[in-house]
C-alpha cells in the first residue's frame, strides 16, 4: 500500500492575519473543525476571535488555487438550542437567532450566558462562511456538518473530549454533567466524521447544510439501553421527567443518504451501538 505523506504545521493564533497561508499551500480540501471553547459569557472573548479564525481561513483557502473543497464543522446550535415539547422544523433555513441576540445583549456577563455565546458563536461563524462563498465567489465550494450530541467511540482515554465522556461518566453513576441537559438528538462521532469526509470529496454535494440529527434521546433513553446492553451492571436509576422530549424534525435525510451511498451504512448509527462503543473498556 502506499504510503501517504502528512505534515503537521502548528497556527499559533488563528486569529492572526495570514496565520493560515503555510497550512493551505499545495491542499485540494480543508476540514474547518477547530473553535473557541472557553464557555465565556463574554461575547467579546468569543465571537470576534471565531469569526477572525474563519475568515481568515476562507480568505487564505481562496487564495490557493489547489483549493477545491472546504467544509465547516458547524452544530446543532448553528441551527437551535433545544426545544423541549415543541413541535418545530429543522433544514437549512433555520438559525439560532434567539442565542445571538441573548449573546449580544448589554453586559453584565452572567455565567448563565455561555451557552448563548457558544452558540452565537457557531451560528455567526456559519453564516460568515455562506457569506464568503456568496460575494467572494471563491474556487472552492463550501459544506457544513451541522452535528448535534455527539456520542460514540473514544479513541484515547487520556483525551475524553466533551459528550463523550460525559456519557461514559453517566454510565460509571455520574450524572452531574448531564443532569440539566435538555432532551435533544444525538450523532454518534464516527457518522460524524464520514459526513466531513463525504462533505469533502463528492462533486455533487454542493453548497449543502448536512445535518447529523440520528434521533432523539433523553438521560432515561441512556440509561435503559445502559441497562439493555449490560443487564448486569449496576446502573443509576432513572431521573429524567419523561414527559419532557425533544419533538423537532429535522431535514437529515441527505446526511443519511450519503452515510449510506459512501460508506455502505443503514443510515445513522443506532443509539444502542454508539452507546455500546462509548463504553468499550469500561
Amino acid at each position: 500500500m502506499e504510503r501517504i505523506a502528512s505534515k503537521t504545521i502548528v497556527v499559533p493564533n488563528m486569529a492572526d492575519d495570514g496565520a493560515f497561508d503555510e497550512a493551505v499551500k499545495g491542499i485540494s480540501g480543508i476540514a474547518h473543525v477547530a473553535s473557541n471553547m472557553s464557555f465565556s459569557p463574554n461575547p467579546n472573548e468569543v465571537i470576534p476571535e471565531c469569526l477572525a479564525g474563519v475568515n481568515g481561513l476562507l480568505k487564505s483557502a481562496a487564495s490557493e488555487s489547489s483549493v477545491k473543497r472546504f467544509v465547516i464543522t458547524s452544530s446543532s446550535m448553528a441551527a437551535t438550542r433545544p426545544k423541549p415539547n415543541q413541535e418545530h422544523y429543522i433544514d437549512e433555513n433555520t438559525w439560532n437567532e434567539d442565542d445571538i441576540k441573548a449573546a449580544h445583549a448589554p453586559p453584565p456577563y452572567e455565567p448563565s450566558r455561555a451557552w448563548a455565546v457558544y452558540g452565537a458563536s457557531k451560528a455567526e461563524v456559519e453564516k460568515a462562511v455562506w457569506r464568503f462563498v456568496k460575494e467572494k465567489k471563491p474556487g472552492f465550494v463550501a459544506n457544513s456538518v451541522i452535528p448535534d450530541t455527539n456520542m460514540g467511540l473514544i479513541l484515547d482515554p487520556t483525551q475524553r473530549g466533551s459528550t463523550g465522556a460525559l456519557v461514559r461518566r453517566l454510565y460509571q453513576g455520574d450524572n452531574s454533567g448531564l443532569l440539566h441537559l435538555p432532551p435533544q438528538h444525538f450523532v454518534d462521532v464516527q457518522d460524524t466524521a464520514r459526513l466531513h469526509v463525504s462533505a469533502l470529496i463528492n462533486t455533487d454535494v454542493q453548497n449543502e447544510r448536512l445535518f447529523a440529527f440520528a434521533e432523539p434521546f433523553n438521560n432515561n433513553i441512556l440509561l435503559r439501553t445502559f441497562r439493555k446492553l449490560r443487564p448486569d451492571a449496576k446502573i443509576m436509576d432513572d431521573f429524567h421527567d419523561d414527559s419532557i422530549n425533544d419533538l423537532s424534525k429535522v431535514a437529515n435525510e441527505r446526511a443519511a443518504e450519503l452515510l449510506r451511498r459512501d460508506f455502505g451504512r443503514p443510515g445513522f448509527t443506532s443509539l444502542e451501538e454508539s452507546l455500546a462503543n462509548n463504553i468499550q473498556g469500561v
